[in-house]
């Protein structure tokens, strides 16, 4: 419910071509995609999308500006090639709890040339012998990979170590592990003018709803 909330807002204050963030856990998807999430979310920067029951990425809607997916908790086995067609700059993915079991699989992450963070946690890839070193050597522009370099030195905690020089534009994305909590404060102020009842928002699924001229 929460969650849901936070999305009103965010679409409330601006339209889709104006969203940078957008987090869309434990929303259903339904043939492969989350009704509404279209190209019309051109400048979205980060897109959570976990446990949605996604099964293939083919239908990702083209996503340039994208840089930071969170996929994990799906049933993704495949497909992985669409990625660098659709989200050609991304530098962080997680796909930790999907379906993915072999190098072949990955290797279509090759062509993200700017992908710096990997996460494979709890994929069935991790118990090949060597695992680590094979994807490094296969992924070579990677740095991080389920949390840690190839020296095993964990990952900072800011996930957006290339906005370090962004100043006073990130101050309010400070908690980069949490972009949900970022809508707290909002929620707050805003809950005097929602025309929604607790028990509508427990109803609704994907953007569809969103997407009507009155939430606009």
């Amino acid at each position: 419910m929460e969650m849901k909330k936070r999305i009103i807002l965010e679409l409330r204050n601006r339209p889709p071509d104006k969203v940078t963030e957008l987090v869309l856990d434990n929303c259903r998807s339904s043939n492969g995609e989350i009704e509404g999430l279209s190209d019309s979310f051109k400048e979205l920067e980060f897109l959570s999308m976990a446990n949605v029951e996604l099964t293939s990425l083919a239908k990702l809607p083209t996503l340039s500006k994208l840089r930071k997916l969170e996929l994990s908790d799906n049933i993704i086995s495949g497909g992985l090639e669409v990625l660098a067609e659709r989200c050609p700059n991304l530098t962080y993915l997680n796909l930790s709890g999907n379906k993915i079991k072999d190098l072949g699989t990955v290797e279509a992450l090759q062509n993200l040339k700017n992908l710096k963070s990997l996460d494979l946690f709890n994929c069935e890839i991790t118990n090949l012998e060597d695992y680590r070193d094979s994807i490094f050597e296969l992924l070579q522009q990677i740095t991080y990979l389920d949390g840690f370099d190839q020296e095993d030195n964990e990952a900072p905690d800011s996930e957006d170590d290339d906005d370090e020089g962004n100043g006073d534009e990130d101050d309010d994305d400070e908690d980069e592990a949490g972009p949900p909590g970022e809508y707290e404060e909002e929620d707050d102020e805003d809950d005097g003018g929602s025309d929604l009842g607790e028990g509508e928002e427990e109803e609704e699924v994907g953007l569809s709803y969103l997407m009507k001229e009155e939430i606009q």
